[in-house]
C-alpha cells in the first residue's frame, strides 16, 4: 500500500449487510476512503433498507420521529441561510434531495427549485410535493452552466463517486456569484472520537468518504474555490451520537448520547458544514 494511504479503522455496515470495510487515511487530502468500494451497480442495494431514513418520511420508532423532528427545526435553519445571501434569481439546486423537504421549504418561501435525486421511491415522493422539479442524476448534464445562485448537498457529498468530477460539475454550475453549501459529516469531531468504530456517521458503505475541514479546503481548492465560511450543524452531533448508542450498547442511552452530542459541539463549533 502507498505510504500515502495507512489503514484507519475497521467499521461495520449496521443497516444492510453487516460486512466489514476498512477505512484508509489519504494523507495528502486528509480524508477516509472506504474499502472495498462497491461496484456502481452493487452499490444501489445498500440503501435498499427500511432503516435508511433519508429516502423515508415514515416514523414508525423514536429513531425516526427523532429524525423527523430535528428535520423541522433543520429546514428553517436551511432556508433562513439560504435567504441571507439575498439572490436576485433565487435560483436553486438542491443535489440529493430525497423525498424533497428542502426543495419544499425553498419552494413554499420563492426559491425557483430543481432538485436531483438518484433513488426512484424518493424521487416520486419529492416530486408529488414540488410540482415534478426533482430528476435523476444524469439530468445535471442537461443543466446550463452558472445557472444557480445556491447549490447545496446535504450530506450529499460523502456518498458520490469521482470525487474531482463531481467538484468540476459543480463549479460549471455555479454562478461566479453563487453559493455552495456543503454538510458532511467531520471524521475528526469529538463524538468520532469517542464511538469510534461504533460512530454512526461513517455509514460504510454508503458514505465513501469522510472528510475533516482540511480535505474540503484541499478538495475544492482545486476547482479555485474557496471556504468562506463554516457553519455548526447542531442537531447531527446529538442525533448521530443516539444512533451511535446504538449501534454500540444495542440500546438506547438518551442521557449519555445528549452529553457526548453536546460535548461535539462545544468542543468543535465549527465541525461539520462547510460553505464555500
Amino acid at each position: 500500500m502507498s505510504s500515502k494511504n495507512n489503514p484507519y479503522l475497521k467499521v461495520i455496515d449496521y443497516t444492510v449487510y453487516g460486512e466489514a470495510f476498512q477505512l484508509v487515511h489519504n494523507l495528502e487530502m486528509d480524508y477516509l476512503e472506504t474499502r472495498p468500494k462497491p461496484s456502481a451497480d452493487k452499490l444501489p442495494a445498500y440503501y435498499k433498507s427500511e432503516d435508511y431514513i433519508s429516502h423515508t418520511n415514515a416514523k414508525r420508532n423514536l429513531f425516526e420521529k427523532v429524525y423527523h423532528q430535528i428535520r423541522n427545526i433543520s429546514l428553517k435553519r436551511k432556508l433562513k441561510l439560504i435567504n441571507s445571501f439575498n439572490p436576485e434569481d433565487k435560483q436553486l439546486l438542491d443535489i440529493g434531495c430525497g423525498t424533497g423537504a428542502f426543495l419544499k421549504t425553498a419552494q413554499n418561501n420563492g426559491w425557483h427549485v430543481c432538485g436531483v435525486e438518484p433513488d426512484t421511491e424518493a424521487r416520486t415522493v419529492a416530486n408529488n410535493i414540488t410540482n415534478n422539479k426533482v430528476f435523476n442524476v444524469d439530468h445535471l448534464l442537461n443543466l446550463k452552466e452558472h445557472s444557480f445562485d445556491v447549490i447545496t448537498l446535504w450530506h450529499v457529498l460523502e456518498h458520490l463517486p469521482n470525487l474531482d468530477e463531481q467538484v468540476s460539475v459543480l463549479k460549471r454550475l455555479l454562478k461566479p456569484n453563487g453559493f455552495l453549501l456543503i454538510a458532511v459529516p467531520n471524521y475528526k469531531s469529538y463524538d468520532a472520537s469517542v464511538y469510534k468504530n461504533f460512530w454512526a456517521a461513517y455509514d460504510v458503505p454508503r458514505h465513501l468518504w469522510h472528510f475533516s475541514q482540511t480535505a474540503i479546503k484541499k478538495l475544492f481548492g482545486k476547482e479555485h474555490m474557496e471556504v468562506v465560511k463554516t457553519y455548526p450543524m447542531i442537531f447531527d452531533a446529538f442525533y448521530v451520537s443516539l444512533l451511535s448508542e446504538k449501534y454500540r450498547n444495542n440500546s438506547m442511552n438518551l442521557i449519555r448520547a445528549f452529553t457526548v452530542g453536546l460535548q461535539s459541539n462545544l468542543k468543535a463549533k465549527r465541525s461539520e458544514s462547510i460553505l464555500l
